[in-house]
């Protein structure tokens, strides 16, 4: 019996979607990358919170930020992201597991907020159901 790879099982859930990956962790940006290019995603990555503010201006249809970034911090990230027109889906990744940290990025209007370890399909089944719903929510209201 012959085993399929990852790469033959893969059902590309974000085709062509563009999505930047904010962290600092070599290793975990990686991963996440690898994770998200495997399944048709457009990625960028980012080490810092300035650069991440920069790259930005450039339209992305989601943002995988850590909290804990060098230069900026990812709430200053979140608070800029959310400013633009339109704004990108954000999901927040931490390890930080306190309350008033989450509560704050809700304030700020993050779209998920997910503590590390994450494992990576959980992060994937997160952006697919963000980014359906961002699709519906702009898609024309059909006649009845």
């Amino acid at each position: 019996m012959r085993m399929m790879g990852v790469q033959s099982m893969t059902i590309n859930r974000l085709h062509n979607q563009r999505i930047m990956i904010v962290d600092d962790d070599e290793d975990i940006l990686a991963s996440i990358d690898l994770a998200l290019r495997t399944e048709g995603a457009i990625t960028q990555t980012v080490t810092d919170g300035n650069t991440a503010v920069t790259m930005a201006r450039s339209e992305f249809d989601a943002v995988v930020l850590d909290m804990m970034l060098p230069k900026r911090s990812g709430f200053l990230v979140l608070e800029k992201l959310k400013g633009l027109e339109p704004p990108p889906i954000v999901v927040m990744i931490t390890a930080n597991l306190g309350k008033r940290h989450m509560r704050y990025a809700q304030e700020l209007g993050v779209d998920s907020y997910l503590t590390k370890p994450i494992p990576l399909q959980q992060l994937i089944d997160t952006l697919v159901e963000l980014l359906a719903l961002k699709d519906d929510s702009n898609s024309p209201p059909t006649d009845p």
